[in-house]
């Protein structure tokens, strides 16, 4: 049963500005959806206030049901906005910003996933704006490789893709068409094909043990992927699963600090930590620039 009274450390300060509300100003008028509104993300004032976003692709309705996420679920019978590249780069060209996340719905009633959606998405940004740094959340595509590939061609230079929870939970927590192995395959397939950042996130609070978080983090970081992220579930919903416990900051602390005794490059863990997380993407902006340099 979960406990509705949150602890502190959840507590947020809603603190609009002037910067937030000309973010949601100009994602409404160019009839954009982000996953900071539909995911209902507690950051949402953070980042739209320093004038970060994460675009969602592809519409607002997902052909997949996982029990966590608050993305509506339905059939949205094969329709595409093809305007949607273009709007979405030229609002990342007004904006000045150096480092943008795109992300996307599950989209199993098109052909490719919808990854030549998202590939061209990328391209017109990086015409647009050719210093932007691109980072791409992307679905499993039921682990096609020609859709991975589509993605990996566009360019961008973070490849990401959520492991979401542990082993024993994902047949609860995910759709029935995601799998834990599939997600690390998915992983592995994105950093030997690219050599690129790949990227993932775990959310913890669902009832998972110690162990196998740590064995989640020991899976995913054999694929070679070199960030992670790790955050508290929070229940968008009744009709979610509800929140087993609250994950205090210290153990966060502790997670993180194993995570980067196995190795990876970049780990951001704490109750509010997000896959898309700000402080993240400032770290891994300073990792591909690096890389860039060089080469």
């Amino acid at each position: 049963m979960e406990n509705d009274r949150k602890p502190e450390w959840l507590k947020v300060k809603l603190d609009s500005n002037s910067k937030y509300a000309a973010m949601k100003s100009s994602i409404s008028n160019l009839g954009l959806h982000t996953i900071c509104q539909e995911g209902k993300c507690p950051n949402i004032f953070e980042c739209w206030g320093s004038g970060t976003a994460t675009v969602l692709l592809m519409g607002d309705m997902c052909t997949r049901g996982c029990r966590f996420c608050a993305v509506k679920t339905g059939n949205p019978h094969g329709i595409l906005d093809a305007g949607e590249p273009e709007r979405v780069a030229a609002s990342v060209a007004r904006s000045g910003l150096e480092y943008i996340v795109i992300t996307s719905v599950d989209r199993d009633d098109l052909p490719d996933g919808g990854a030549s959606h998202i590939s061209r998405t990328v391209r017109e940004i990086k015409r647009r704006s050719p210093g932007i740094i691109v980072e791409v959340l992307m679905p499993d595509f039921r682990g096609e490789e020609s859709a991975l590939d589509t993605v990996i061609d566009s360019g961008a230079e973070v490849l990401a893709h959520n492991i979401e929870t542990v082993r024993r939970l994902t047949p609860t927590v995910r759709d029935g068409k995601a799998g834990y192995d599939q997600s690390l395959n998915v992983l592995r397939y994105l950093k030997e094909q690219s050599g690129r950042l790949t990227k993932t996130s775990i959310m913890l609070g669902l009832g998972e043990t110690c162990d196998e978080i740590f064995e989640t983090m020991r899976d995913v970081r054999d694929t070679g992927t070199d960030a992670i992220t790790l955050g508290q579930y929070l229940r968008p919903s009744k009709w979610h699963l509800p929140v087993v416990n609250y994950v205090t900051p210290r153990d966060f602390k502790m997670y993180g600090e194993e995570a980067r005794k196995m190795g990876f490059t970049m780990v951001a863990a704490g109750p509010l930590v997000r896959s898309s997380y700000r402080a993240g993407e400032l770290f891994m902006t300073g990792l591909v620039h690096n890389r860039l340099n060089a080469v």
